[in-house]
């Protein structure tokens, strides 16, 4: 790891060292509500914290791999699934540093922010490991959150517009993309009023 990198691991292991989820246990609701509608498969949750999407998606069926650059967030994303008598695939790297192990089924970045000059690299990378018919689940903050104090990147560059993600995502043929403004209610750090993008998709 660069020093930047190793920056970021010690912010999130910070984070993450703590008893308490930092943001949560349960789901993102979103993700949660887009992956009730596909059948149980292979799912890839990139920067996956804590693991409380991990958790969900295992508890329905799914065939979960899972990555986040904090040894913290996988020693406490492992311990919650096995409380539910779950197995979970974590690996511990950096985004740009990832290999997938298998093709999957369903790509689910949640909140997954990482710098604007690594954006395209990082995103587009993700999405080859998507199957043709696979499918995107994606939520992130809108540069329009900025300033509301609900959570997320304050840096533009580390945020996302519509557009930006449509040139992200262009290898799914079918691709929906929107701005919303949500309540979030996640944790310590996600909470209040948010503008989000959302996005899902079929390759």
């Amino acid at each position: 790891m660069n020093t930047t990198e190793n920056k970021n691991s010690q912010i999130w292991n910070e984070r993450f060292s703590k008893s308490v989820f930092a943001y949560g246990k349960e789901p993102n609701s979103f993700f949660a509500e887009e992956l009730a509608k596909l059948t149980p498969a292979r799912l890839l949750l990139p920067g996956e914290g804590e693991g409380r999407n991990a958790l969900h998606a295992l508890k329905q069926g799914w065939n979960v791999v899972a990555f986040d650059q904090s040894e913290k967030g996988r020693e406490k994303a492992i311990a919650l699934a096995e409380e539910h008598g779950q197995h979970l695939e974590y690996a511990v790297a950096d985004a740009k540093d990832y290999l997938c192990p298998v093709m999957v089924d369903v790509l689910a970045p949640i909140y997954l922010h990482v710098p604007g000059n690594l954006q395209a690299e990082i995103y587009i990378k993700l999405t080859r490991y998507v199957t043709p018919g696979g499918h995107l689940i994606f939520e992130a903050f809108s540069e329009k959150n900025i300033g509301k104090g609900s959570g997320g990147p304050q840096t533009p560059s580390m945020c996302f517009t519509v557009d930006r993600v449509k040139q992200l995502f262009a290898d799914f043929g079918k691709l929906e993309v929107w701005e919303e403004t949500v309540q979030l209610d996640e944790g310590l750090y996600h909470q209040g009023e948010a503008v989000v993008i959302r996005a899902r998709g079929t390759k």
